[in-house]
């Protein structure tokens, strides 16, 4: 990936998940989270605290845990809503919101923290087999989540540049970016891509690292606008890398989720949490605004 990535690719600990997803970085306390959505567990690993891990158990189908304005207060999002989880008591102290009505049938998959403070999550059909899903946005105080798009497969990928959002969907293989994200989508650009494209991070520079479900590989991209052109690629030793994030002190290194659920014959390395050195500077991870 001309030079992009380094060759110190590593998995961290022994853990292997079913379906690890959401990957986040808590710059406050130097700290990767990420959630195991089929095992319902949080993880959390401190590599600057001779590389610890710890694992909290969460609700049925938490697909993702994002950081709030508040210090080891973490939004959860699950087939419960959303809520309130205290780290240190491990406890929920509060359900800011009911899963949707109108996404009966469905799980959470993809979430992320929105420039503006809110939350936006998406939904899916549990097997991916109807186009049920949808994206939402829920901020503080408000009563219940806002449609913002239906008839999705499978919801991936959520990020804002340059004033545009970029999101995608695996199964139509395909990523989208508008600058009007409303119930009402009128301007919607479309681009196509080879595999099923899942999680990504992005960089400073507005580069987007995609993880490529079932390819073992990551693909680079550059924003511009609202179009995208692919810069490269990189082999891993994992088979479905379903997202990524950068993290560290200076938010150089990647951080790589990956999946074992329905491989017949999963490695050693399936599941694993991936790490390596960059020479790229990550967006820092937004904060809901509690």
């Amino acid at each position: 990936m001309n030079n992009t990535f380094s060759s110190n690719l590593k998995a961290i600990g022994q853990y292997r998940a079913q379906l690890g997803e959401t990957p986040v970085w808590c710059a406050r306390s130097q700290s990767l989270l990420w959630v195991d959505i089929l095992q319902q567990r949080l993880l959390r690993y401190w590599p600057e605290q001779d590389a610890r891990i710890e694992v909290h158990s969460m609700p049925p189908f938490t697909s993702a845990v994002l950081l709030t304005s508040q210090q080891e207060t973490f939004l959860v999002v699950s087939h419960n809503g959303i809520e309130l989880y205290d780290y240190a008591r491990r406890r929920f102290t509060a359900r800011l919101c009911a899963y949707p009505d109108e996404a009966s049938g469905t799980r959470p998959n993809e979430a992320a923290i929105a420039p503006d403070g809110s939350v936006w999550f998406s939904t899916m059909h549990p097997t991916a087999e109807q186009a049920i899903g949808g994206w939402f946005r829920f901020a503080a105080g408000d009563v219940a989540p806002q449609s913002l798009l239906k008839g999705q497969l499978v919801p991936n990928t959520l990020h804002w540049h340059a004033g545009n959002v970029w999101f995608a969907d695996s199964l139509r293989q395909r990523f989208y970016c508008t600058g009007k994200f409303t119930a009402n989508l009128r301007e919607l650009i479309e681009h196509g891509v080879d595999g099923l494209p899942d999680g990504s991070a992005l960089s400073v520079c507005g580069q987007l690292i995609n993880a490529r479900w079932g390819q073992s590989r990551l693909v680079r991209y550059q924003l511009s606008g609202m179009q995208m052109t692919e810069l490269g690629q990189l082999p891993l030793p994992v088979v479905q890398p379903s997202s990524c994030t950068f993290g560290g002190p200076t938010l150089s290194d990647l951080y790589i989720t990956s999946a074992r659920d329905g491989l017949l014959r999963p490695t050693a390395m399936d599941g694993a949490l991936l790490t390596m050195a960059t020479t790229l500077t990550g967006q820092p991870a937004g904060l809901f605004n509690l």
